[in-house]
C-alpha cells in the first residue's frame, strides 16, 4: 500500500523541484503555483506560435521565394505550373498525414478546444492535434488560402493538455490552465496581448471569470513578449496617418457596413459548410481514398491561383493593400470572391489552416468596398475610406468568431490605431448581432452542431445531452429499490430507457409520464432480449443535472 504522505524534498535546487511537482500532482496547485504554471505555459504557447509562423514563413521562401508579406506578389512572376503544381503536392502530403494519424481525416483547430474545454476537462487531442498542425504548416506553405490562428489554438491546447495530464488536474484547472495556453498562443500570434486575454474567456472558456483572469493575462503577456522577441513591437499592418471619421454623420454608414459585412461573414461561413458538404458526397460518391481530398482541392486551389495569386497563404499582402486604399471598388469585390471561394475550397477540401485570418481578409476588401461607394456618395461629410477597410475588417471578422470584444481588440492592436475606435466598435456590434441569428452564434460553434454538439444554447441545454445516466443508474437490489414486480410492469410497458441514454432523454421521458422511476436496459442478450439492469429515478437524474450546472457557475463566478 502506496504512502500518501509527502515525502521530503531532496537536497538541491533540482531535488526542491521535484518535491514541488510532486506536491502539485498530490494537491493541485495553489493559487501562487498556478500563475507561476500561467507563466510557463503562455511561454511555451507563444514559442509554438511563433515556431509555427517562422515555419510557415521558411516554407514559403523555400517554394515561392517570399513569405506571405509579399507572397502575392511573387507568385505572380512565377511559372503557370509551378503555380498550380505546388498545392496538389501540399494536399497530398496533407492528405496522407491526416488519414494516418487522425481516425477521421480531420483537422483540429478552434472548435475542438472549445469542446475540450467543455466537455474534457481542458483536455484535447494531442496525436491528433500535432498532425493538425503539421498538414496546416504545409497547406499554407504550399498555396493553402486559410489563416494560422485556429492550428495555433489547438496546438496551445496540446501543450497544457500535457501538463494537465502530468500534473492530473481537475476539471476547473485543466479549463483555466487551456485559456492560458490559448492567451499565449493568440497574443504571440497576433502580438496583441489584450485581445488574447479576452479571446481566451470570449471565445474557449466562453465566460468571464475574474478569478481566472489574473493567470491568463499573465500567459497572454508572456506569449507576446515571445512575439515581440523576434519581430519587435511593429504592428502587423501600417496604416495611413491621416485617418479621418466625421465622427456623427458618418455613423450610419457603419452601422449599415456592420449589416453588410454580417451578410458577407454569413457567405463565407456557408460557403465553406456547403463545401465540406460536396467534398464528402464525392468522395462518397466516387470512392475515392480520402488522402485524395485534399489533393483535389490543391489542384483547385492552383488553377484559382494561376490568375490570382493573391489567394496563396494567409493572405496580409491583400489585407495591407486594401487597409491603404492601394485596390479599386471592381477589384476588391473581385478579389473578396474569389478569395472566399479559395478558402472554401480550402477548408472543405480538409486542407488545413484557420478561418479568422481569412476573415480580416474579406473584411477588409468589403470594408474598402462599402467605403468607395459612401465617400462618393457624399463627399462633403465623409473621411478617408481607409478607415471603412478598417471597420469592415472588425466586423467580418467578429462575426465570423462570434466574439466581438476580442475581434475588435484584436483589429486595434494588429494596425496599432486607436482613434476610429467608435467607427470599429460600431459595425462590430451590428454585424455580431446579425450573423449571430444567421448561423450558431459563430463558424466554431456552427461546427460543433453540424458534428452534434449542441454548444450555442448554453450549458443548460448541452450539458443534459452530454451527460450519460450510467452513474446514477440504482441496482436493482439497492436498499430501498422498487418491488421487482412493478419494474416489470413498467418494461413490458415499453417505459424504459437504454443504459447508453442521455440526461437529457431520460428528463425528457420523465417529462411525458408521471413515474417516478424508468426501468434501464441493457444491451441484448444472446437471445436479442434487453434484459433491466436497473433503475433511474426522476430525482437523482435533477439532481445530476443540478450539481453539473452548479459546477459551471462556480467555475464562472467563484
Amino acid at each position: 500500500m502506496s504512502d500518501p504522505t509527502p515525502r521530503a524534498p531532496g537536497k538541491g535546487t533540482l531535488g526542491r523541484m521535484r518535491h514541488g511537482l510532486r506536491l502539485m500532482r498530490q494537491r493541485g496547485p495553489d493559487q501562487v503555483q498556478f500563475w507561476l504554471l500561467a507563466l510557463v505555459i503562455g511561454i511555451a504557447a507563444g514559442f509554438a506560435a511563433l515556431g509555427f509562423r517562422l515555419g510557415i514563413a521558411a516554407l514559403q521562401r523555400a517554394i515561392y521565394g517570399a513569405d506571405d508579406v509579399t507572397l502575392a506578389s511573387a507568385a505572380g512572376d512565377l511559372p503557370w505550373l509551378w503555380v498550380m503544381t505546388v498545392p496538389v503536392a501540399g494536399g497530398l502530403a496533407v492528405g496522407l498525414i491526416l488519414d494516418r494519424l487522425t481516425p477521421d481525416g480531420r483537422v483540429r483547430a478552434v472548435s475542438d478546444v472549445i469542446e475540450g474545454a467543455a466537455l474534457d476537462g481542458g483536455r484535447v487531442e494531442t496525436r491528433e492535434g500535432l498532425a493538425s498542425a503539421a498538414a496546416s504548416l504545409i497547406t499554407l506553405g504550399t498555396g493553402g488560402s486559410s489563416g494560422r490562428e485556429g492550428p495555433v489554438v489547438h496546438l496551445a491546447g496540446v501543450v497544457s493538455t500535457f501538463v494537465a495530464r502530468r500534473l492530473d488536474l481537475g476539471p476547473v484547472a485543466g479549463r483555466e490552465l487551456l485559456g492560458c495556453a490559448v492567451a499565449g498562443a493568440v497574443a504571440a500570434s497576433f502580438n496583441a496581448p489584450i485581445a488574447g486575454a479576452l479571446f481566451a474567456h470570449e471565445v474557449v472558456l466562453r465566460h468571464f471569470a475574474v478569478h481566472a483572469f489574473g493567470p491568463i493575462a499573465i500567459a497572454a503577456v508572456a506569449g507576446t513578449v515571445i512575439n515581440r522577441l523576434q519581430f519587435g513591437g511593429l504592428t502587423e499592418f501600417t496604416l495611413p496617418s491621416t485617418l479621418d471619421l466625421a465622427f456623427y454623420v458618418e455613423l450610419p454608414a457603419f452601422m449599415a457596413l456592420g449589416l453588410v459585412s454580417a451578410l458577407v461573414a454569413a457567405a463565407l461561413m456557408g460557403a465553406i459548410f456547403r463545401a465540406d458538404n460536396i467534398g464528402n458526397s464525392v468522395v462518397a460518391r466516387l470512392g475515392w481514398p480520402r488522402y485524395l481530398r485534399p489533393a483535389m482541392a490543391g489542384l483547385a486551389l492552383g488553377i484559382i491561383a494561376i490568375p490570382f495569386p493573391h489567394i496563396i497563404g494567409v493572405g496580409y499582402q491583400t489585407t495591407a493593400a486594401a487597409l491603404s486604399g492601394q485596390i479599386g471598388f471592381a477589384q476588391a469585390i473581385l478579389l473578396a470572391v474569389v478569395k472566399a471561394l479559395a478558402v472554401a475550397i480550402t477548408l472543405g477540401g480538409r486542407m488545413g489552416g484557420g478561418v479568422f485570418s481569412p476573415a480580416l481578409v474579406m473584411g477588409s476588401l468589403t470594408g474598402l468596398a462599402f467605403g468607395i461607394v459612401a465617400t462618393a456618395l457624399v463627399p462633403q461629410y465623409s473621411g478617408s475610406v481607409n478607415v471603412y477597410a478598417f471597420a469592415g475588417m472588425g466586423a467580418v471578422g467578429a462575426a465570423v468568431l462570434g466574439a466581438p470584444i476580442s475581434t475588435a481588440l484584436i483589429v486595434f492592436e494588429m494596425t496599432g490605431d486607436w482613434q476610429t475606435g467608435i467607427a470599429v466598435m460600431t459595425s462590430v456590434s451590428l454585424s455580431s448581432a446579425l450573423a449571430s441569428r444567421l448561423v450558431k452564434r459563430s463558424f466554431f460553434l456552427t461546427q460543433l452542431e453540424r458534428r452534434g454538439i449542441h454548444m450555442a444554447e448554453g450549458p443548460q441545454v448541452w450539458l443534459p445531452r452530454q451527460l450519460r445516466i450510467t452513474p446514477v443508474i440504482r441496482p436493482l437490489d439497492a436498499p430501498g429499490a422498487p418491488a421487482p414486480d412493478l419494474v416489470r410492469n413498467l418494461a413490458e410497458a415499453g417505459t424504459t430507457l437504454a443504459h447508453t441514454s442521455t440526461l437529457a432523454e431520460a428528463l425528457r421521458a420523465f417529462e411525458d409520464g408521471s413515474a417516478a422511476f424508468l426501468p434501464v436496459v441493457g444491451p441484448p442478450d444472446a437471445q436479442g432480449q434487453c434484459p433491466i439492469i436497473g433503475t433511474l429515478y426522476h430525482i437523482d437524474a435533477l439532481r445530476t443535472l443540478n450539481r453539473a450546472l452548479v459546477e459551471t457557475a462556480a467555475e464562472e463566478h467563484g
